[in-house]
């Protein structure tokens, strides 16, 4: 269903009353236990909808995604909102704790309080979850890790903790639940990649391997975050991941520029059930499987934009294209200036020099925004700001909301971008998140993450893994001052447009 237009044009306008009368409205038909297909959710700059190629999204018992199969009330949708891009927004959070009085199945102890001992209907218990929408992953340090992991800081009083009879230390992290949407376009499956069993690199596979992966996040997830005696059945798996399969989320309308599938545009959710994507697709590493050349204009959604008439529309065009094209600069990233392959093709050897990029660079599965191949980063967003050396990094974190979390000291790893022939010092990891190498235990991995999918941003802030970003004006300014970008205020505002209509 298609939202009416000229009811929104009103809205637009300004008309105070109506957008009052719109927003009861929706709030009345979301409540329903169907949600028409493109139904439209108010977000801070416009509407997201989902797309489901199964149908109008039945949000009753009849879908598996909304059963409770734990011990804890939760669902799948406990934490994926079809009102959030089917992620989950900070104000999400609140709005939830404020009607509960905390007492959601979202709060449950396990993992949506900072420590398991918290109490349900307790604010501080959960600030971490309502301050920048994070829940606590605790995983265990892998028996062949390559490093030594002790708390540094732990302001919540289990960072880390050790069982007594096996010696197996348990870490927790907080993270930003990750949309249960535009999963056909993944190259790994979550923040750390720890659910994907079987890779999502070939095309002749990528169908198969993303279903058993997925079958196997579902499992997970009802055992941990449902707290369930016992794993979903096989029908129950298929039933959750065939519905997360047909779903597609994405910025509808902008309210000053209008619908963002007119004139010539492509966004919306409709348009991207429609783009085409495989495994590698414009890598920029220069992995394509099909031989094709890195373009750094991942991004052509907003092409016919850039003469439109509208001013707003133009900007958000222009920030398209400063999306593709604007130089940064890339140093001390691992996953990048200590990659080997990338020396190679570049001719060069590691730790690699810094060198120009775009923010395609790492953003380069075109018109959606994630890595085509699976390529975990560390930006520096993790890094521990009391402790960090890198000025650029330090700078970057300034520019953010960085959320009060433990933070965790690395030992007996070496240093990735240490200059050859120069002395060798002790080198220290001081990082709120070991990242990937919390789950494969290698150096290598240290505070690398994925960088998720970029569809349907408007939605569900704050941002990054941690929710260091408390909007996209600091997540802007981490990346201008990080990488160098230079930007100027109005180029900001263009950036910010762009990234709210995806």
């Amino acid at each position: 269903m298609r939202p009416n237009r000229g009811f929104f044009s009103w809205i637009l306008q300004g008309r105070k009353w109506l957008l009052v009368a719109g927003i009861l409205a929706l709030a009345t038909v979301a409540s329903a236990a169907i949600i028409p297909n493109l139904f439209p959710f108010l977000d801070p700059s416009g509407l997201i909808s989902s797309y489901n190629a199964n149908g109008p999204i039945d949000e009753g018992t009849s879908n598996v995604f909304f059963q409770s199969l734990g011990s804890n009330g939760r669902s799948c949708g406990t934490c994926h909102l079809a009102s959030d891009g089917f992620g989950l927004g900070v104000t999400s959070v609140r709005e939830k704790f404020a009607a509960t009085q905390g007492n959601d199945p979202l709060f449950a102890s396990i993992d949506g309080a900072n420590c398991p001992t918290g109490t349900s209907n307790d604010r501080a218990s959960h600030s971490l979850l309502l301050r920048s929408g994070l829940i606590r992953i605790f995983l265990p340090v892998p028996a062949n890790a390559q490093y030594q992991i002790q708390a540094e800081r732990d302001p919540y009083g289990c960072a880390v903790v050790t069982d007594e009879s096996t010696g197996v230390q348990t870490v927790s992290v907080y993270r930003r639940p990750l949309p249960t949407t535009n999963l056909r376009f993944l190259s790994s499956v979550m923040f750390d990649g720890r659910e994907t069993i079987q890779p999502l690199t070939s095309a002749a596979t990528f169908q198969q391997n993303l279903q058993t992966d997925l079958l196997q996040q579902a499992i997970d997830a009802t055992l941990t975050h449902a707290q369930a005696a016992e794993p979903p059945t096989l029908a129950q798996q298929t039933a959750i991941v065939n519905f997360e399969l047909g779903l597609n989320s994405a910025q509808s309308l902008d309210f000053r520029a209008g619908w963002l599938n007119f004139a010539g545009a492509l966004g919306g959710p409709l348009n991207l059930s429609n783009q085409a994507y495989y495994p590698g697709t414009n890598d920029s590493l220069g992995a394509d499987p099909e031989g094709n050349a890195f373009n750094s204009t991942a991004f052509t959604i907003f092409a016919d934009w850039e003469t439109s008439p509208d001013p707003m529309r133009r900007k958000i065009a222009a920030g398209e294209k400063l999306f593709n094209t604007r130089a940064l600069t890339i140093s001390n990233v691992r996953g990048l200036t200590d990659n080997a392959a990338l020396a190679k093709a570049l001719g060069t050897t590691v730790p690699i020099a810094p060198f120009a990029g775009t923010c395609t660079t790492c953003h380069d599965a075109p018109n959606v925004g994630n890595h085509s191949l699976p390529l975990a980063l560390d930006i520096g967003t993790g890094h521990d700001p009391v402790a960090e050396s890198d000025p650029l990094i330090a700078n970057g974190l300034s520019q953010l909301s960085v959320p009060d979390l433990p933070v965790y000291r690395i030992t007996g790893c070496p240093n990735p971008f240490q200059v050859p022939g120069q002395p060798v010092a002790p080198y220290v990891i001081f990082t709120t998140d070991p990242g990937k190498g919390l789950v494969s235990g290698l150096c290598s991995d240290m505070v690398r993450t994925k960088g998720p999918i970029l569809r349907g941003l408007a939605s569900r802030a704050p941002y990054f893994h941690n929710g260091a970003a408390r909007d996209l004006n600091e997540l802007l300014e981490f990346y201008n001052q990080r990488f160098q970008m230079n930007l100027t205020d109005e180029e900001k505002e263009q950036f910010s447009a762009f990234l709210n209509s995806l």
